[in-house]
């Protein structure tokens, strides 16, 4: 019965307290509680992963409708366009989406034709749905490049109209959300794929911009991507030639005994030439005129006389002086037309000339000094540098009148002959540094818990297992469980008990501590003890049961 008679004990205890008391500690209890339960939820709340993103809502609220029909924890970002589940669910997830149809992006492909009917169907809605699904295919295809995360595709179409002479020209804009890297090149080919899949496109009538705003390539781009262009095919160029100088060296050094870096400074203008060159040396003959011309002539003249005989009547006279001439030409003309031979060049250039290079090699000292033997002299580490100099300049193309540099130095490598070493397991150190969230959680929520149990529940327990005594009237204190009765040393009651020594006294409280033994058992030895005193005791309770 000492369970029954703990519990009476402690509903008296309870019922003592008052109703200020029971409802203040119901609410530091409750507060106790809610406080841990936050606690230990955010602080073990396992790690998520990110599923999709870039979603827009409607796609995330059937997202998670799913996913919890499934039973499978989730949770949304701050900004609500990106769904997270734990690592371990990623690839269930994405399983169960894909066979719902999810995400059911709003820039769809040719899937829209699906929901269109024959019936009512006037030939804008049907150009209008063409170019949805032009853009949406498109904007899928881009998306599966590597370091694009979004894109958006806005066509407008040729359009031949019906009182206009000329055509309008197809164009394009392409805007990307990317993940960093050579989006110079990324819009090249993005422009390329656009003017491929559209009729009667260039690549030059794309315009494709980032999330930014700015221009990654605009009409013919030759003038935004000309420093893009220029870095990119300088760094493809130095990697070509540094790899054909350790292709090179690496037999005759072993590639962890040098290092190599190199330089090209290119020149991307654009040229055109125009050479005509003569040949005086070598002539054709095109055509030859040869005039011939022989010219004779003669001229005489004869006139009368002037005399006497001219003015008589019937008178012949006769003329006997006369003018005469002759003349005779002879003219040639000999004209020949040679044909000179000519050479006519026109060259024009769109790639690079290499303007200068520059190339810079370290080898590593005790690799060579050991190729050489033992003690080698100053001279043998001359020419061995002047060969590998030699090797590197025939290996890169180097040109002296071009400008081209080659540095070759010789220097001790630092931690080289690890390089190659397995790598280590991870030690206790690491494992612990990489759990360190983990038992900061745990030891967060274990101290949480010892407060509360330290300053909550134990002050909690202590006031209700605390002992309620009634008071009892002449001075007297009576326990519930254990009536200990306090007796004044040499003074008078008012109930005729006299004073106990200190032995004696000492006796009834070591009585009182044993709580094995049962309250009837105490109260005969009380009663034993001091029979008036326990008489006086019984008669006040009594008393009180009467009044009450």
């Amino acid at each position: 019965m000492l369970g029954r008679e703990q519990l009476e004990n402690l509903w008296a205890n309870v019922i003592g307290l008052g109703s200020r008391r029971l409802a203040a500690l119901a609410l530091v209890g409750l507060s106790v509680f809610a406080l841990v339960g936050l606690g230990g939820y955010y602080l073990s709340r396992p790690e998520l992963v990110t599923l999709y993103t870039g979603l827009e809502r409607d796609d995330v609220s059937r997202m998670g409708a799913a996913l919890a029909e499934a039973g499978i924890l989730f949770d949304v970002n701050a900004e609500g366009n990106a769904v997270l589940v734990r690592p371990g669910d990623t690839g269930h997830a994405r399983m169960l989406l894909a066979e719902k149809g999810l995400p059911h992006s709003a820039g769809a492909g040719y899937e829209l034709f699906d929901d269109l009917g024959s019936l009512g169907l006037t030939s804008f809605m049907q150009g209008v749905t063409r170019v949805r699904a032009l853009e949406g295919e498109l904007a899928r295809t881009i998306q599966t490049m590597r370091g694009i995360r979004a894109a958006r595709v806005h066509l407008v179409l040729a359009d031949e109209g019906s009182f206009r002479r000329g055509s309008q020209p197809p164009s394009a804009s392409v805007v990307i959300r990317s993940e960093g890297g050579d989006d110079a090149a990324r819009a090249q080919a993005i422009r390329h794929l656009v003017a491929a899949a559209i009729p009667s496109m260039t690549a030059g009538e794309v315009t494709v911009l980032n999330t930014d705003g700015a221009i990654l390539a605009s009409g013919d781009g030759s003038v935004d991507l000309a420093p893009g262009k220029l870095v990119g095919l300088e760094t493809k160029l130095g990697e070509s030639i540094r790899d054909r100088i350790r292709t090179t060296l690496a037999p005759y050094l072993g590639l962890e005994n040098f290092q190599v870096s190199v330089a090209a400074r290119l020149n991307t203008d654009k040229r055109q030439i125009s050479e005509t060159v003569y040949d005086p040396d070598s002539r054709v003959e095109r055509s030859v005129r040869v005039i011939r011309e022989n010219q004779t002539s003669q001229n005489a003249t004869s006139k009368p006389p002037t005399t006497v005989e001219q003015n008589i009547p019937n008178e012949q006279v006769g003329s006997e002086a006369a003018d005469r001439s002759n003349e005779e030409n002879d003219r040639r003309e000999e004209v020949t037309n040679f044909e000179v031979s000519s050479k006519s060049t026109t060259t024009t250039s769109d790639g690079y000339v290499l303007d200068r290079l520059t190339v810079a090699v370290l080898v590593n000292r005790p690799r060579l000094l050991a190729s050489l033997g033992e003690s080698p002299s100053q001279d043998a580490i001359d020419a061995q540098m002047r060969e590998i100099h030699d090797i590197v300049a025939s290996a890169s193309g180097y040109k002296a009148d071009r400008g081209d540099d080659i540095k070759v130095s010789l220097v001790e490598f630092l931690g080289d002959e690890g390089k190659l070493d397995p790598v280590p397991a991870p030690g206790l150190s690491e494992i612990l540094l990489r759990q360190s969230g983990t038992l900061i959680n745990a030891g967060t929520i274990l101290v949480i818990a010892l407060l509360v149990i330290w300053f909550g529940l134990r002050p909690a327990a202590s006031v209700l297992l605390q002992r309620f005594e009634p008071a009892v009237p002449g001075g007297a204190s009576v326990a519930v469980a254990a009536v200990e009765p306090q007796l004044p040393s040499g003074t008078d009651d008012g109930i005729g008990a006299p004073a106990l020594p200190a032995a004696e006294v000492s006796l009834i409280e070591d009585l009182t501590s044993k709580m094995t033994r049962t309250p009837q058992k105490r109260l005969e030895q009380m009663i034993q003890f001091d029979e008036e005193h326990a008489a006086a005791i019984l008669k006040q309770w009594i008393h009180e049961g009467a009044r009450a």
